[in-house]
Order: C-alpha cells, then structure tokens, then sequence
C-alpha cells in the first residue's frame, strides 16, 4: 500500500520510511507526483490544518495520506504564536527572526511557561481521517542556548533534560519531542492504521467488456 506524506522535505520522508520500513507499505511524499497546487494552512488549529493538508492529498492523488501541523503555544501570550509559529514575524519569516519576536515579546515577562504541540492526521480520499497527538511542556529562555535544532528549538528549555531543544542530540530529541511523541503513536498502531486504510479505501469493481 502507498502511504504519501503531504510534504516535500525529505528529511521528514527518510525519517518515517527509516520508522515504517518493517512495515508493508510504500513512503511517498508530494514529490514523487506532478505539481500539486499548494494548500492554505488557515486552520485555527492544528488538527485542522494537519486534516487539510493531508485530506487534500488524498483526494487529489488518490492515496492514503499523512501530514502533520505543529508549533509552539506560550501561555503569557495567550496561547501565541500557536498555529503561525512558522510564520509569526511575517510571511517568509526566517527562524532567527521568528525567535527574535518571540524574545522580545517576552521581555521581563516572569511566566515562561510554553509548550510545543504536534498533531498527525492520516486521511482516505473518502475524507476519513485518523488524528494523533503529542505535547512537550518547557520553558523560554532569556536568549538562545544551543547550536543544533530550527525553529524555536534555542530557546524552548526543556525540563526533564535540563537542555533547550538545541542542545539535544537529533535522537535524544526524538525521545522527548511533541513530533516524537506523536510518532511514536503513529508506530505503535501502524498495523492497525493499515488495516483502517485498507478498509477505508474505495473499492472499484471490475466491470465485464460486453459486445454489442
């Protein structure tokens, strides 16, 4: 069975094709395919922008599909930057930019408390989805600690490993992270969720040629 990713960034295919490679099921990711018109992340959740990114691909493509929305809630800013973490600083914002806003909206701000959150859905082209989940609580920091990571990673501290996101190693942070957690879902029922898919694909009978 083909499962698409609705995403182009191949890191993120060769990680989960690294994870599912004991499983009986072909990783693709958009850019295996022609051109595929780009989908709007307007969602005031993650839920619903995961869904509409990987339910759009499924549709088009004609394949189960998977994709997943992320990003950093800060709870003294009210839940910001939330779903534009990507893009909190402007369209096309770069990290460093990103994280310079977040600093300095949080300057002599005493509750750092902050959390990134990660939501995986897995849709059919009949539009039935499957949503996973995962949450990583932490703290901002005063300034960027660390060299490795992106995003927010410099300045997310994260209790329980006493290192920002940065600081950790690739898999010390796969253990820990929002995106880990929510995998790590994903891998643990992936049996299951192929049977789902199975299930939930259409079914096309074949049809006898007549002559006429």
């Amino acid at each position: 069975m083909i499962l698409v990713l609705a995403t182009r960034n191949r890191g993120k295919t060769e990680e989960l094709r690294d994870m599912l490679k004991d499983f009986p099921v072909d990783i693709k990711n958009l850019d295996d395919f022609g051109p595929i018109p780009e989908v709007e992340e307007d969602g005031d959740t993650f839920d619903e922008n995961a869904y509409k990114k990987a339910s759009f691909a499924a549709r088009v493509l004609g394949c189960p599909a998977m994709a997943d929305d992320s990003g950093l809630i800060v709870d003294a800013l009210g839940g910001a930057p939330g779903v534009r973490s990507a893009r909190y600083s402007g369209e096309g914002a770069t990290d460093a930019a990103n994280v310079e806003k977040l600093l300095a909206a949080m300057e002599g701000v005493k509750d750092r408390r902050a959390a990134f959150e990660c939501v995986i859905s897995i849709a059919v082209p009949t539009g039935a989805a499957l949503t996973y989940e995962g949450r990583c609580q932490g703290l901002i920091t005063e300034k960027p600690v660390g060299e490795g990571g992106f995003g927010y990673d410099p300045v997310f501290f994260h209790p329980e490993s006493k290192k920002t996101f940065a600081q950790l190693t690739m898999e010390e942070k796969a253990g820990v992270s929002h995106r880990g957690m929510a995998l790590g879902q994903v891998i643990k029922e992936f049996d299951k969720i192929i049977d789902w898919m199975d299930i939930n694909m259409p079914k096309f009978e074949p049809v006898p040629c007549k002559k006429s």
